[in-house]
């Protein structure tokens, strides 16, 4: 049995979902504009590292508290 979570879902079609399949994380992002983006993680640290750089603050002028709950559900997985 894989381990779930939902990082953030706007709608159907703008979702991130992350799957723990043992020691394999998988990222799904999915959006309305580019369809769907698989990444797969062999740790967490890398997991991390991917989504300091994804979700960047300068990405986040006026919506910090919104970056900050990104990040803060990854750090839970």
């Amino acid at each position: 049995m894989f381990k779930k979570y939902e990082i953030y879902k706007k709608d159907n079609y703008n979702m991130l979902k992350v799957e723990v399949r043992g020691k394999t994380i998988i990222v799904r992002e999915i959006s309305d504009q580019w369809g769907e983006d698989c990444h797969t993680f062999v740790s967490r640290p890398q997991m991390m590292h991917w989504a300091e750089n994804r979700f960047r603050p300068e990405d986040f002028i006026g919506r910090e508290e919104e970056r900050e709950a990104i990040i803060a559900a990854f750090k839970e997985i």
